[in-house]
C-alpha cells in the first residue's frame, strides 16, 4: 500500500496537506521506533513531562499534556505497573499524590529518547543540518504563530 494517500496536484502543493503527510510519517516512524522498548507515544510524553516536571500531581501533569484524567489514571497505572514512575505524597500537599520518575524510568526514558532521535533522523535524513534547523524554526513559527523563537544557537528568529 502506498504511504501517500491519492491527492489532486492543486492539494499536494499545499502546507497543511503537507505538514499532515510529514506529521503522519514522523508519528508513524517514532510510534514504531518506542515499540522496540514497549513504549506507547502516549507513555513517553507522560515519563518525559515528569522527568522535566516532576514530582508533580496526576492532575496537574494530565492538565500540561491535555490528556483526559480518565485516560491519566490509565497511563500513570501503566507506568506504575512497569516500574517507571512511583506515586506517593506531593511533597506540596500530603493529601495530594505526586507522580516521580523511578530508576528505572530514567533509564527506559534515556533509551526512549534515542529512538525519538533517531526515527527524528530518519524523517529529516534528506535535509543538511541547515536545513533541518531552518524547518525546526519555520515549523516553531507555525505551531506558535505570536512567540519569537529561538533559532540555532539559541538566537532569536521572528
Amino acid at each position: 500500500m502506498a504511504e501517500t494517500p491519492f491527492a489532486p496536484a492543486r492539494i499536494r502543493a499545499l502546507p497543511s496537506w503537507l505538514l499532515g503527510r510529514a506529521a503522519a510519517r514522523g508519528h508513524r516512524l517514532v510510534a514504531e521506533a518506542l515499540a522496540r522498548e514497549g513504549m506507547r507515544m502516549t507513555h513517553h510524553a507522560v515519563l518525559s513531562a515528569v522527568a522535566e516536571r516532576g514530582p508533580i500531581s496526576q492532575a496537574a501533569l494530565g492538565r500540561s499534556l491535555s490528556i483526559d484524567p480518565k485516560d491519566m489514571v490509565g497511563i500513570v497505572s501503566d507506568l506504575v505497573a512497569d516500574g517507571l514512575v512511583t506515586r506517593g505524597p506531593d511533597p506540596n500537599d500530603r493529601r495530594k499524590n505526586a507522580i516521580a520518575l523511578s530508576a528505572e524510568g530514567e533509564r527506559r526514558l534515556r533509551r526512549t529518547e534515542r529512538l525519538g532521535d533517531e526515527a527524528n533522523d530518519e524523517l529529516t535524513a534528506r535535509l543538511t543540518p541547515a536545513e533541518r534547523d531552518q524547518l525546526i524554526a519555520l515549523l516553531t513559527r507555525i505551531v506558535e504563530p505570536g512567540e519569537r523563537c529561538a533559532g540555532p544557537g539559541g538566537a532569536s528568529v521572528s
